[in-house]
């Protein structure tokens, strides 16, 4: 299992359209994925995706289901651990309510070939906690400066507090591909000032274009809605791409997770 982390440092640059999506592209590779809303007090995947589970994690932390309990399945075929939303207790985990998903995640996560924690935007305990926990760790901006701003701030955050040193950017919402790579380049050119032990790669480069719009109005994933669109085939290319990075030595993988969060 390869676990992804997918954050930015501010709401409303697609990432939980993203997320979405990925998972979809993913499954189209014929892989089984599991999208963990990891915005665990103000999750939307649910939303974005017009479902309205039963249960969440808050049931979980109250000892009444495990997390395998609360795996729900999609009629696109991934999967979705569902978070409550409003909940402000669960905007900070507390030691204990880490051990209890430390000591269910093996079971809850063992079917699937991917998971994918769509982590909230900001720079909390919460969003350095998934974020060290996956093994592909990826940042989603737009060409607007406060996005840039605070994607640098998360960057800076996780490597000075958590110590990590490789992302993967999307650049989100751009004209062409060549705004995507200047907004790169950009980014990259702080980091190598002010990060320099940090390594910063390029993912992909996804296009602004209306079909998101209809895509979140109709509560419809954007690569079934418009599945010809230029942005559809985009996040295809990356999620091929992710597939074609994956680490040789599956059966190690999930044990290699379990051990990063031991060692958190």
């Amino acid at each position: 299992m390869k676990s992804i982390s997918v954050a930015s440092g501010k709401g409303g640059v697609g990432k939980t359209s993203f997320v979405i999506n990925l998972a979809l592209a993913l499954e189209e590779l014929n892989q089984r994925v599991l999208i963990f809303d990891a915005d665990l007090g103000l999750a939307n995947v649910d939303i974005m995706l017009g479902l309205s589970p039963k249960f969440d994690i808050r049931y979980v932390f109250s000892g009444q289901l495990t997390l395998s309990d609360i795996v729900l399945k999609t009629e696109y075929g991934f999967s979705l651990i569902p978070a409550g939303s409003g909940v402000n207790e669960l905007t900070h985990l507390t030691t204990s309510q880490k051990l209890l998903l430390r000591a269910q995640m093996e079971e809850a996560f063992k079917p699937y070939d991917f998971l994918i924690f769509d982590i909230s935007a900001g720079i909390s305990d919460n969003v350095l906690f998934f974020t060290q926990l996956a093994e592909e760790k990826i940042v989603i901006v737009t060409p607007e400066p406060t996005s840039l701003a605070d994607a640098y701030a998360y960057l800076k955050v996780a490597t000075k507090r958590a110590r990590l040193k490789e992302f993967n950017l999307v650049v989100n919402m751009v004209r062409d591909d060549q705004e995507g790579k200047k907004i790169y380049q950009q980014l990259l050119f702080v980091c190598e000032k002010f990060l320099p032990d940090l390594k910063l790669g390029l993912l992909g480069i996804l296009p602004y274009d209306e079909c998101v719009k209809r895509s979140i109005r109709s509560q419809i994933p954007y690569l079934k809605l418009c599945p010809d669109a230029k942005i559809s085939v985009k996040i295809r290319e990356i999620a091929m791409k992710i597939l074609q990075r994956r680490n040789l030595r599956k059966d190690k993988e999930l044990e290699q997770f379990l051990e990063r969060f031991t060692n958190l």
